[in-house]
């Protein structure tokens, strides 16, 4: 493996805070560059130093708003390749467009595969990501592709709470397997609820497979938007006779329009989540508790420059 002098890490403008996390952590200055939007909306990025030869990490999300994030990503991949680096690794925290990855209807585009080419057209090299709505995206890259996850985060925090009478609850079948492994590694029971879509962002809920009643649930999701699907389940687990105080673990807390409003009810006494997005002031209440993958991602891209193995990374509780 060929191994780089020097790397630098671009910042973007998705989520400013990580990004000086995690240089932060590493000890490291964000390229100096300007990033800034004409009036007809066109995104302008240049770097303000010499990456010739370097090994470059771009830190950006493509979170809301997705297009000019996703637009701003390729942007600077363009212009570091065109600056010679040697090598550009996307360090996208939150993929946008990942839950566009199968044809549902037809006619219907895989949005998650354009996007995987976009940025290998644009002369990305590698791609760091984190939780990934489903994990087969991996499969859409043809260049390395490294897939974290923040159920050893959300594990280690758990375990220092009270998990008396609690239950591991799936939001639905295709988070199960994760629920699966939060239920093994913090040695509790799951249950899993069952939903219907009878229309697009429609939901019913059919029922929950595992007995909810008198358990405290612990709900582990990858993507919360709206918040509309998540406060159906909360609504299906109260009346199968859970306990009114459900934890809720969201690695990409989008908390678009009022999912806020929909989340602040008493039954939910907390909402766990990551800073892979921002979330602003106003969305900040008081039963949310974040956790930083600042650490987890910094390392990443340490081991990542050095050569090193990320296969300690990805084991699920360290």
């Amino acid at each position: 493996m060929a191994h780089f002098q020097t790397y630098k890490l671009f910042g973007g403008s998705a989520n400013p805070a990580l990004a000086k996390a995690i240089a932060e952590y590493l000890n490291m200055p964000l390229v100096d560059c300007t990033i800034k939007k004409f009036t007809d909306g066109e995104v302008f990025v240049q770097g303000h130093e010499n990456v010739r030869g370097a090994d470059v990490f771009v830190l950006q999300p493509t979170c809301p708003p997705v297009n000019d994030n996703l637009m701003e990503l390729l942007i600077t991949i363009d212009g570091l390749k065109r600056a010679s680096a040697e090598r550009i690794t996307a360090v996208v925290p939150y993929y946008g467009y990942a839950r566009q990855e199968k044809k549902d209807a037809p006619r219907e585009p895989i949005t998650a595969r354009l996007v995987a080419d976009l940025i290998e057209v644009a002369g990305a090299h590698r791609v760091i990501t984190m939780d990934l709505h489903a994990g087969a995206i991996q499969g859409f890259f043809n260049i390395p592709i490294d897939h974290m996850t923040s159920l050893g985060m959300f594990c280690d925090y758990l375990k220092q709470t009270d998990l008396t009478d609690c239950i591991v609850v799936a939001p639905d079948t295709g988070r199960a397997k994760a629920a699966e492994k939060m239920a093994s590694l913090l040695e509790l029971p799951m249950a899993v609820i069952h939903k219907h879509r009878p229309r697009q962002q429609e939901v019913e809920v059919t029922h929950i497979a595992g007995d909810l009643r008198g358990k405290r649930p612990l709900v582990f999701e990858d993507i919360v938007s709206t918040g509309k699907t998540l406060g159906y389940g909360v609504d299906a687990m109260l009346a199968a006779g859970a306990l009114p105080d459900i934890r809720i673990a969201v690695t990409h807390a989008l908390f678009t329009s009022d999912a806020i409003q929909r989340l602040d009810r008493p039954e939910i006494s907390q909402i766990i989540i990551t800073d892979t997005v921002p979330l602003p002031p106003d969305k900040q209440i008081d039963r949310i508790t974040t956790l930083s993958v600042a650490p987890l991602m910094a390392e990443a891209i340490r081991r990542v420059h050095e050569g090193e193995s990320l296969s300690e990374l990805f084991s699920l509780v360290r």
